[in-house]
């Protein structure tokens, strides 16, 4: 069962097409594994649409035509049809299911590399220039403590990880600014998570803030 949700606020930005990208395929993932958030964001869409129609009726039949024209100009499809064999990612010989939306992403998924940790990291390249991973956390792994210079959203794909605050599951979404700090764990199962970062992290416990100028292998 999913705990962690976007907050209402998120998903009215996402609805409306205010994220960032990276954040915004972070919530479609979400939204493609929470029937519950699902529900919410097609609420706000019918509550836009039933707005759109109000304010359409204050215009002119021509301009509507051409608002119109300009809307379904794309013949670019919204959905790509996503075949069993698009929808696995493997690593270490374990494969892992990806959602729809993230699946549609995995030509833009580059090749995992080594973290210290027993960490693994994949960069997903949307072309925005943001610091996207997809983050491979072994059984018996750990992230040293920190908080961010800025912020951090993951969302669990599959496996479970826990931190000071609690355990987090498929579907889960945590959002963490500089004002948090925590130090993800796994114990008996490992972990594949999405996170997006706007800004480096920084070790804040013992020795490990000995890694802070290094944090570009966390952040990059």
């Amino acid at each position: 069962m999913i705990k962690f949700h976007p907050s209402e606020e998120i998903l009215q930005q996402f609805a409306v097409g205010d994220l960032s990208p990276a954040l915004s395929v972070v919530v479609a993932t979400h939204v493609d594994m929470c029937s519950h958030c699902a529900k919410q964001v097609q609420e706000i869409e019918h509550l836009m649409a039933e707005k759109f129609s109000q304010t359409a009726k204050g215009i002119g039949s021509s301009q509507m035509d051409t608002m119109l024209e300009q809307i379904f100009a794309s013949n670019e499809p919204a959905y790509q049809v996503i075949q069993d064999t698009d929808n696995i990612i493997s690593l270490e010989g374990k494969r892992f299911k990806l959602p729809a939306t993230l699946a549609r992403q995995k030509d833009r998924i580059g090749p995992w590399s080594k973290v210290p940790g027993k960490l693994y990291r994949a960069p997903v390249n949307l072309g925005s220039g943001e610091c996207m991973n997809l983050i491979y956390m072994d059984e018996g792994s750990s992230v040293p403590e920190h908080t961010h210079k800025g912020q951090e959203a993951t969302l669990v794909i599959n496996g479970v990880f826990h931190d000071e605050s609690g355990e987090y599951r498929d579907g889960d979404f945590i959002l963490m600014n500089s004002h948090d700090q925590h130090a993800p764990q796994t114990q008996n199962e490992d972990c594949l998570t999405l996170a997006v970062l706007d800004a480096p992290m920084h070790f804040t416990s013992g020795i490990s803030r000995l890694l802070n100028p290094f944090s570009s292998l966390f952040f990059r």
